[in-house]
């Protein structure tokens, strides 16, 4: 079947399938909370879109701030170590 389909690049796949988690998730705890699908399948669809908005907010206030090299902490980033 792979065949037939033609060859995506890895980054595309990667985000089509972390798409898929998040919406699952996103209404997976949504109707955990509210019992209800419609609203679960709505707060699935919105959420989303509304963290895409906010994450490039985020990653624009990064680039203002500059490369964050100034941190001072005394232990290691255990991320980055």
């Amino acid at each position: 079947m792979s065949s037939l389909l033609p060859r995506l690049p890895r980054a595309v796949v990667k985000t089509m399938t972390y798409s898929a988690m998040h919406l699952t998730v996103a209404v997976s705890v949504a109707y955990a909370l509210t019992g209800n699908l419609a609203i679960s399948l709505g707060i699935g669809l919105i959420e989303p879109a509304v963290q895409t908005v906010a994450y490039m907010i985020h990653e624009d206030a990064w680039r203002r701030a500059g490369s964050g090299d100034q941190v001072t902490d005394a232990e290691p980033d255990p991320w980055n170590a």
